[in-house]
């Protein structure tokens, strides 16, 4: 499958006693489809998939492989554990997810052989595309581009790249590269990229997919989310976009520790953007 366009790296909403929101959740699927997203990416580092149990993960691939038709449902399945990454893959296949998102082991520090045995066990597990997630801001180890062409070319089952190191931005050769960060996303469009797993997308999507399928308004369109990006890099995502989202009047709940609310400067960065792009709810 061609893995491309405006992916959101989807919210996990919770209830008022933490607990996954199934409602709001296909709610907020439904949203996201509507408004420019070309798929859903769940229980992925937007989702705070760390802090959901496999079986709440599961339940939330169930969803978005129900809910969201023929838009594109690429679920969350990578950890530090390469046994837990094939298992939950393994699951994830089952259920019908169109592909996978794979981090790179974080924490263990795998070295270059350690990463591409990884995902080959992973990509042994199932005969859907894999994602490979580049985030070394999070995981310490970063994916060379020398070593994306070794996936590209060794593990055919790798078909494409989340790329969140912005240096190492870059073509690789057998594999679509997406943007990893929203600030990245014109300039992926630019060196040929596929589009982008965005954050973003779920107050932004009509905005973002013209940055994906609009050349001639790329730079614009970019130029006008400059604030959007800045505001939601206020602190450590998700906690930006989530706090965001409640502004604007979605119900998607709050956090699972260590995510936490906003200190009250960083809530009026958040405020202010979407009071700029009307955005801000009355309610």
């Amino acid at each position: 499958m061609a893995i491309g366009g405006v992916l959101t790296a989807m919210l996990t909403p919770f209830d008022a006693d933490g607990r996954v929101d199934e409602s709001a959740a296909v709610d907020l699927m439904h949203h996201l489809l509507a408004n420019g997203s070309d798929g859903v990416v769940v229980a992925a580092t937007t989702g705070e998939g760390t802090t959901l149990d496999d079986e709440e993960k599961c339940r939330l691939y169930e969803l978005a492989v129900a809910e969201c038709g023929d838009a594109t449902v690429v679920a969350g399945t990578g950890s530090n554990d390469t046994a837990h990454t094939v298992h939950l893959t393994e699951r994830a296949t089952e259920i019908g997810v169109d592909a996978h998102l794979v981090v790179t082991p974080y924490y263990n520090k795998p070295n270059a052989r350690g990463i591409v045995a990884h995902f080959q066990a992973v990509a042994e597990a199932t005969d859907r595309p894999i994602i490979a997630y580049n985030i070394p801001s999070r995981c310490v180890v970063d994916i060379s581009n020398e070593l994306l062409r070794e996936l590209a070319a060794t593990i055919p089952q790798v078909q494409a790249v989340k790329q969140a190191n912005n240096e190492n931005l870059a073509p690789i050769e057998g594999m679509a590269v997406l943007a990893g960060n929203d600030e990245i996303l014109a300039r992926t469009m630019e060196i040929g990229g596929t589009g982008g797993i965005c954050v973003g997308s779920h107050l932004f999507g009509n905005e973002m997919k013209r940055i994906v399928e609009e050349p001639d308004a790329r730079q614009e369109v970019h130029e006008s989310l400059a604030d959007v990006y800045a505001a939601l890099s206020v602190t450590t995502n998700p906690m930006p976009i989530k706090a965001a989202m409640r502004m604007a009047g979605h119900r998607v709940g709050g956090f699972r520790l260590p995510m936490i609310d906003l200190s009250p400067e960083e809530e009026a960065v958040v405020r202010e953007m979407l009071e700029r792009h009307g955005l801000l709810s009355a309610v």
